[in-house]
């Protein structure tokens, strides 16, 4: 029987899908402004929300910290946030949106793998089933509406400018691979501090790192905007930084204490079910059939990961006479 804590860890990890899952819609609505430019001012207000909601604990937090806390907090919000998106959009611009879907796709497989790896993990053989389904249902997603938006542009990239994309988007899959691993094992470390809190020091360092970055992202890169873009660029920062960055990060922090590494890496697939679901209600259209089918896998990849963590019934010893 699967425990509660199982379920609530599912529930945190569909909730915090749902939230991050919003980040895809942010570039539609700030077609003026750079992708580099919507990261460090999300980021920037990931920050200042963060430590206007810390500070009052701040002090009685702060004393519980030492030097390798704040080391892992600098390295993961270096790697996890600022790197991992600079080397996605890097993947996107050089290699197009579906190669870099395919790889960034197989985040779930590679988080599971390591997983895998600790000690009293589910046995990889039992995960098995659920990986495949995985893996073909993201294959099924990237190859579908992707391939017919840019297949044209896919063309007309040559064979180093792909190169240069796929060595980028393969840089951005080992960063949040390496967050996501790191991150879920530090939360095992300071039970003392809550998944909330410790989400909130990491949006105080990623804050202060993107402050770095306001410079060269808007002054290396001008460009001329009416009052009324400047608000809908601030106000979309300021809502995935609210739900993504603060709630759904919250959320998904819960889930990194409530669930294993090998069924952790299975809850970010809810952030592809919950993105194509606002791409469709985006586009105002339905499903295509290979869409179907790749929502189905990836449901039935979850569903069969969560089979795989239902402990096994105790074995039944004969009477002796």
């Amino acid at each position: 029987m699967i425990t509660r804590n199982i379920w609530l860890g599912i529930g945190c990890g569909a909730a915090a899908g749902a939230l991050w899952g919003l980040v895809f819609l942010a570039p539609e609505l700030t077609r003026d402004f750079t992708p580099f430019q919507l990261a460090v001012a999300r980021y920037a207000t990931y920050g200042f929300i963060s430590a206007l909601l810390i500070a009052p604990r701040w002090r009685a937090i702060v004393a519980t910290l030492g030097f390798r806390e704040w080391r892992a907090l600098l390295w993961m919000s270096f790697v996890g946030n600022i790197i991992y998106f600079c080397l996605l959009g890097t993947g996107v611009q050089f290699g197009g949106v579906a190669m870099t879907s395919v790889v960034i796709g197989f985040l779930p497989v590679t988080v599971t793998l390591i997983g895998s790896r600790d000690q009293g993990a589910i046995p990889l053989r039992k995960l098995a089933p659920s990986l495949v389904l995985g893996t073909i249902g993201i294959i099924c997603i990237s190859i579908e509406t992707p391939l017919q938006t840019i297949q044209g542009a896919a063309v007309e990239r040559d064979e180093a400018t792909r190169l240069i994309g796929v060595a980028a988007a393969l840089g951005a899959l080992v960063c949040w691979t390496a967050f996501a691993v790191a991150n879920s094992r530090w939360l095992a470390r300071v039970q003392h501090i809550s998944g909330h809190d410790w989400n909130l020091l990491g949006g105080v360092v990623t804050g202060s790192l993107a402050l770095l970055c306001i410079a060269p992202a808007f002054l290396l890169a001008p460009a001329t905007h009416a009052n009324e873009d400047w608000v809908r660029f601030l106000a979309t920062a300021a809502g995935i930084a609210l739900a993504a960055s603060i709630i759904g990060n919250m959320f998904w922090n819960l889930a990194s204490r409530y669930l294993p590494l090998t069924l952790i890496g299975q809850m970010i697939l809810f952030e592809t079910l919950f993105a194509l679901l606002y791409g469709f209600l985006w586009e105002q259209r339905l499903p295509t059939t290979l869409e179907i089918a790749a929502i189905a896998l990836l449901i039935m990849s979850v569903v069969l990961c969560v089979g795989a963590h239902r402990p096994d019934p105790p074995a039944v010893h004969p009477e002796t006479a």
